[in-house]
């Protein structure tokens, strides 16, 4: 019974499991520059291994070791502090000759201001406030005396910096020191030039840090107070396999020479194959999640996952996984799918550098575990809104089970989570805004960017139902039917909808030579009375729609319904005419060029396209038994014709989607009750 079940459960995985669909063919330029962003992702990957040391503080221990003499080893990470701590109390200041100067040119500047004040009390230009003795004393001064007075002041000057200044120093303190240099002066000399040298010095320096001074310095204290060691005793345990290295345990394994500071090729090659083949099995996913997959996209997920490598290379272990894992997760998932982004981030958390300590290893795991959330809401949001919400809510819940996790271990506060949720939440914004701009440059298709492209007020729209609105209301029945026939068998419905909207823009070259749009005119094929030129303009309508496509950027994706909705498809009606009059004419020169539909979502646009006529033409006596196995017959001529071979659809998902085109057509042929119309009043003179 076990093995029944066990039986049962993996065919409905099956039954679960997308179908699998031949991934589009990329051209050897586009797969040699995909090849060539995975050697540089290995390349940054693998960096560690080559330019550091095979041990270093923090890493798990790959053997135990023990101490094989004894030793005092210098505790590199205490001396470290002991400098951090003396640097403070042993900065060496030494006078800066440039800032001297520029003090002593402010003093020339101030001599010249006071001349002009001392002429004028009314100047706006007031070095010191003078009295009018002080004034007067100036004005009474001869070239000479003024010139022997200036040189003092500048002499007093030169010797206060000489000392050095201080940027704070108090201005009566400043004003005294200037006194007391220009003590041989009188009265009204000594206190204007007192004031004047305050009036240049107050608040100014002219020191600067001397590093090299400050070095020794601290050199020299360190030897007065000790340097610190490590003592370790032959045979003491030094690292134990499995467990972190300290840092004191690194400096007497360096102090052993255990510590390989040279470059390890081997080991730097197996860590460059490891990368490169995690970044080819990532393509490869993405290829089997998305078949349609361009390498442009490929590219994109590929430089993200070098950007979040080169960010680990660059800031070690303060790298925050949240941070880098989740809004790259969220904005993969968004345009490639869910799949898609959970192998992005798959192959991102396997890459992360290594070690992983206790607290990055919890990190690390909520940071997956986010990112996983992440990718499977995002491919289900039908908003910007919703995204927005989102974009909200997992930095939330991010945060408050990191903060649950480390207060599990006694370690909450060692990380700012506040700090990284708000960052996380910002990023996730920021990624939202320019989500259009990345949607439109890689060709990513998006929930929103489906139901904005659904939208009839498009140009492309408008103009099909302005000038071709036969076809216009044709693919609005369509896009019912195959709506209802996905949600039936869960495929894309939204996919669905928005391809069956533009399957048919090529009409708009020729519109009257489509009979949806004749209105019950001239045929103008019958004019043109060769099935091989009809034929032509049958053809030319799915070249014209790619054309368009291209025109309109529509994503490749949409672009797909408009050659895999006529797949390979015989056009029957020109080939009888063509066989009545030559017999022999292969049936090839009547065949769509396909390519067949290559998704489940093209093929049901497919198996819609051929039943909407046929149902809409039932008479209204029509049975739903006799609806169901006329809409079965069609279905199962274009099985019979290999239409389906590369779509997946299995002949289980072929029963429900002949049940959901029926509910459509019962839908559409509902009776309404008879409105008596009253007799026209005959009108009398």
């Amino acid at each position: 019974m076990g093995w029944l079940r066990l039986r049962t459960l993996w065919r409905k995985l099956l039954r679960v499991e997308r179908p699998v669909q031949s991934p589009a063919w990329w051209r050897g330029q586009d797969a040699a520059a995909v090849l060539l962003v995975c050697l540089l992702v290995a390349l940054v990957s693998s960096w560690p291994w080559l330019v550091e040391p095979n041990l270093r503080a923090g890493m798990v221990a790959p053997f135990t070791v023990r101490a094989p003499q004894a030793a005092r080893v210098v505790d590199s990470t205490a001396l470290e502090q002991r400098r951090e701590q003396m640097l403070p109390r042993t900065t060496v200041q030494v006078v800066d000759e440039t800032a001297s100067t520029v003090l002593l040119q402010r003093l020339d500047e101030s001599l010249q201001a006071i001349e002009a004040q001392a002429g004028n009390a009314e100047t706006l230009v007031k070095p010191v406030s003078l009295s009018e003795a002080e004034r007067q004393w100036l004005q009474g001064l001869d070239r000479g005396e003024r010139s022997a007075w200036e040189q003092q002041l500048r002499q007093a000057q030169q010797r206060m910096l000489s000392q050095g200044l201080a940027v704070g120093l108090a201005e009566e303190q400043l004003l005294q020191a200037a006194s007391l240099q220009l003590d041989g002066l009188s009265s009204p000399a000594r206190d204007v030039g007192a004031r004047l040298l305050v009036h240049v010095l107050q608040g100014q320096s002219n020191l600067r840090s001397d590093p090299a001074l400050s070095q020794r310095r601290i050199e020299a204290l360190i030897n007065q107070e000790g340097i610190p060691t490590i003592a370790v005793d032959t045979g003491d345990l030094v690292v134990q396999q499995g467990e972190p290295i300290s840092a004191q345990a690194f400096d007497v394994l360096d102090y052993f020479g255990l510590v390989n500071r040279r470059p390890r090729p081997l080991s730097w090659l197996q860590h460059l194959v490891e990368a490169l083949a995690a970044c080819g099995l990532l393509v490869l996913l993405q290829r089997r999640w998305r078949p349609s997959l361009e390498p442009r996209q490929a590219m994109l997920s590929l430089a993200t996952l070098l950007v979040v490598q080169g960010v680990n290379l660059w800031l070690g272990p303060l790298a925050s996984p949240m941070l880098l894992l989740v809004p790259p997760t969220l904005l993969l998932a968004q345009g490639l799918g869910s799949g898609c982004g959970l192998a992005w981030l798959a192959a991102a958390t396997l890459l992360w550098p290594l070690p992983l300590s206790g607290v990055l290893g919890v990190r690390l795991l909520v940071a997956a575990a986010t990112g996983t959330a992440a990718a499977m809401a995002a491919d289900r949001q039908r908003s910007r809104a919703g995204l927005l919400q989102l974009a909200v809510l997992l930095p939330a819940v991010a945060v408050l089970l990191q903060w649950l996790l480390l207060q599990g271990r006694g370690q909450p506060g060692q990380i700012d989570l506040l700090g990284e949720g708000l960052t996380l939440a910002g990023l996730l914004m920021l990624g939202l805004l320019l989500a259009p701009l990345v949607e439109t440059s890689f060709g990513l298709l998006t929930r929103t960017r489906l139901l904005e492209l659904a939208d009839l007020e498009r140009p492309l729209l408008r103009k099909l139902s302005c000038e071709a609105p036969g076809t216009f209301e044709h693919t609005l029945m369509i896009a019912g039917l195959a709506e209802e026939g996905a949600r039936s068998i869960g495929a894309d419905v939204d996919l669905v909808r928005t391809g069956a909207l533009y399957h048919d823009v090529g009409k708009l070259h020729g519109p009257q030579w489509f009979i949806e749009n004749q209105e019950g005119g001239n045929n103008p094929h019958d004019q043109l009375d060769d099935p091989y030129a009809s034929a032509a303009i049958l053809q030319a309508h799915v070249d014209e729609g790619l054309r368009l496509a291209r025109r309109y950027r529509l994503p490749r994706p949409l672009a797909d319904f408009i050659p895999e909705h006529q797949g390979t498809l015989k056009m029957g009606y020109f080939l009888h005419q063509a066989r009545e009059r030559n017999p022999g004419v292969p049936e090839e020169r009547f065949r769509y060029r396909g390519p067949a539909p290559r998704s489940r979502e093209t093929a049901i646009l497919m198996l819609a396209d051929g039943c909407e006529a046929a149902l809409r033409s039932l008479p209204p006596t029509t049975t739903e038994d006799q609806a169901r196995e006329m809409v079965r017959r069609i279905l199962e001529a274009r099985q019979r014709d290999g239409q389906l071979a590369a779509s997946g659809i299995s002949r289980t998902e072929l029963e429900l989607l002949i049940r959901a085109f029926v509910r459509v057509w019962k839908r559409m042929r509902h009776r309404r009750i008879p409105y008596p119309i009253p007799a026209r009043k005959a009108f009398s003179a």
